[in-house]
């Protein structure tokens, strides 16, 4: 059963990547959720480079994800943190790439708190 709904998942992703593309003025904003952790990052996908990264892991966010309850709160950091940095280095919009999951829950939480820290989508 993983396997099938893993493979539907890469089924979605192609279909999503055939029609979005980064670029350095508006790069696609990426996600990956593992089962505990979220990542999020801006590619070029132009130049083939990530331009910044975040995930529930960083250092940054350390404090705040230890008073923060539940893998929700702990995503919209991610997304908040992912948007500050990529701010400070003069990136306001981006391509929002949800990687084959459903716009729900952890993965809208990214995107509300990306969006939150000031990157349009």
């Amino acid at each position: 059963m993983f396997l099938k709904d893993n493979t539907q998942r890469a089924k979605k992703k192609a279909r999503i990547r055939k029609k979005i593309s980064g670029t350095a003025e508006r790069p696609r904003l990426s996600i990956f959720r593992s089962a505990n952790n979220m990542y999020a990052q801006l590619i070029d996908d132009v130049k083939g480079v990530t331009l910044v990264d975040a995930s529930s892991l960083s250092k940054e966010l350390a404090a705040e994800i230890k008073d923060s309850k539940g893998k929700i709160s702990k995503s919209k950091a991610v997304g908040k943190l992912l948007a500050k940095k990529a701010v400070e280095k003069g990136i306001t919009t981006a391509v929002f790439d949800r990687s084959g999951y459903r716009y729900h829950g952890r993965v809208q939480a990214v995107a509300e708190g990306a969006r939150e820290g000031g990157i349009k989508m």
